[in-house]
Order: C-alpha cells, then structure tokens, then sequence
C-alpha cells in the first residue's frame, strides 16, 4: 500500500480589519475563522498584520506628521500580546472551527511599552497555541513601528496532514529563509500580504503571484497568498494628497489572495478587490513528483559545497547580575524570557531543541 499523502481543504482570508480596534478586528478574525472551518477549511491563512492593522500609512503619509504618530500609537495601544486574553479567544474559535490558523498580528512585548514585532501566530484545531514567526527585518514604513526577530521563531510545525511554515510579505523574496523552511520540510507555505504597497511601487496582487510561484516552484510545496483588503476609514486615513486617494481607491491595485501548487500553477483564484474567503482542495502528493526531481534541502544539493546555519538564540538586550537579580521578576530579561515561551523551540519542531 505504502505511505498516504492527504488531500486537505485549504482558506485564504482576504479582509480588513476594523483599523487600529484590536477588540473589533478579533471579533471578525473569529467569525471568519468559525465561516471558514464551516466550509471544511482545516488550514486557514490571514493577511499580515490583520490585528490589528499594519501601518501602510507609512506609505503615503510623512513619518512624524501628527496623523501618522497618533496612528503608531494607537497600533501599540491595540497590540496583541502571546499568550493573553485576545490570543485566547482566537483559539476558541480555531478549536470550533477544528482548523489551524495562521494569524497575521501585531505583537507587542509583554511588559514593555513601544516593542512591536511583525508576528504570525499559529494555532491548532484543539486551540493550543503552536508557535509565532516574528518577521525578521520590518520593509520600508514597517521600520518604524517594528522590531525584527530573530532564528528562534523561523520553522516548520507539524500538523495532522503535514509541515506548515508561515512567510511575510517580502521574506517570501528571502531566499535563505525560503531554505530554512524548505530544509525544515515545510509543505504548505502560508504567505501574508498587506493591501497596499507604497505608491509607485508594484502592486500588490502582482508581488504576491511574482513571489508566490517562485517560493511554489523552488520549495515544491503548495502556497496560500493572503493579501489584506482596504476599508473606506482605511483609505481616509492613509491619504495626504488627492493622488493618494486616487491610488488607494484603485481596485486593480487591491485583492489578488490565491493558492499556488508545486509546479508554480495558480489553482484557486485571484480574487477580485473585494472582501472574502478563498478555498482550494489540495493534494500534498503533489510536492512529492516535484522533489523527486528537484529537492534543495536533499539530493539535489550539495552540501559539501555549501550549506546553511540558523542560529536559534536570541540575544539578550539587558542582564542583572548578583543576588538582587535572584529575586527581580519585573525585568526585560524575563519578557523576553515569557516571549520566548511561544518560539518553536517549545512545540513546533524538534529541530531547535
């Protein structure tokens, strides 16, 4: 008989959040969640940043302008923090759903004031919180609001029907990070996108495809492209100029959610600009045709010529020393410490153990 590779019901989310409401934009992550597990997704994918918004203000708006400070401060105000009260209701619904999700968030450390990461958080189906990725160099606006990560968050998790990994926006154009989670044999890669880039630049439907197909067909795994989507109040927001508003208003600029085989093929989608939930039947012994022909993490590489190291500590910003240390609780040290309770090293592989 021989090995059994599943069939799985996949969802890419492509919404908007109730901008900078981290209450109302888990109240809508949640009933999409519950929509979509009804459909028979078992696998369902965000846009990045969708708890509670990602600042794509950066993109039109100067820096320091009062609009774009009072929106940075309302983004950490409305953070989430892993684990809590709000990543506890996400698991409900991820556990009534009896799907993995894959959740597009803004992080922020617990106990401190102004650290934010760019963060995928994954659940499983009984509601257990598997691990995070906190994308490991924010792009362009995202700079001034985020911190990177680091290797202790990069990886692989395992599911019922095989390996899961999770990508943002433009790390799915890193190609030693697209390594990392090939050598961790990721199968379905799960890709988040905001709904906009910054104008002048390509759009975002386009990136997501051009990206998506390439991390597909290097990777021989499947790709589920989860682009946000624009709201009125995120439109008035972000506009400094009348061209603003006529580039953000563009519905050939917005949606573009898809599912990509190993081959590089668009098999679900594009959608259209608007609001919805995207679906693909895939089967994972599809990836198995393509590595027998192609596998980068096995035999068609060459590790004698050259071969690459994650590094999995994450550095410490500040250390107390002596016998008052023993006895402090309230320290950076130990929110770093309770942060790194969700890396994947504590359940999401062993490969970091």
């Amino acid at each position: 008989m021989g090995d059994h590779y599943p069939r799985v019901r996949v969802a890419a989310v492509q919404a908007a959040p109730v901008f900078l409401n981290r209450e109302a934009s888990i109240e809508k992550a949640c009933r999409l969640i519950r929509e979509a597990g009804a459909a028979g997704a078992k696998l369902i994918g965000f846009p990045e940043g969708f708890i509670p918004g990602h600042p794509i203000w950066y993109h039109f708006r100067p820096a320091t302008d009062a609009a774009s400070n009072r929106m940075a401060a309302q983004l950490f105000a409305n953070s989430v923090q892993i684990p809590g009260r709000e990543t506890d209701q996400l698991a409900e619904a991820a556990r009534e759903a009896g799907a993995y999700v894959v959740m597009g968030l803004c992080e922020k450390l617990p106990g401190t004031f102004g650290t934010m990461f760019n963060t995928l958080l994954y659940i499983g189906p009984d509601g257990r919180l598997l691990g995070k990725h906190q994308k490991l160099v924010p792009t362009v606006g995202e700079r001034l609001v985020h911190a990177g990560g680091y290797g202790d968050t990069i990886g692989a998790f395992d599911t019922t029907f095989g390996k899961v990994g999770g990508l943002i926006c433009g790390e799915s154009l890193n190609p030693l990070l697209i390594f990392a989670l090939l050598a961790e044999q990721t199968q379905i890669h799960v890709v988040s996108w905001p709904s906009r880039f910054q104008k002048g630049g390509t759009c975002c439907p386009e990136r997501a495809q051009l990206s998506g197909r390439a991390v597909a067909a290097m990777s021989k795994s499947f790709v589920i492209n989860c682009i946000g989507a624009m709201s009125d109040e995120m439109c008035e927001l972000f506009a400094y100029t009348e061209e603003d508003k006529a580039i953000l208003a563009d519905p050939t600029a917005s949606g573009g959610s898809c599912v990509i085989n190993p081959r590089g093929d668009i098999i679900a989608g594009p959608l259209g600009p608007e609001e919805g939930i995207l679906y693909a039947e895939i089967d994972l012994a599809e990836g198995v045709l393509g590595k027998i022909e192609h596998d980068f993490a096995g035999h068609y590489n060459r590790p004698d010529v050259f071969h690459v190291t994650l590094e999995t500590q994450r550095p410490l910003i500040y250390r107390r020393e002596g016998a008052a240390a023993e006895a402090s609780t309230a320290t950076l040290t130990d929110a770093l410490a309770e942060a790194d309770g969700m890396a994947p090293a504590n359940g999401m592989h062993a490969a970091h153990d």
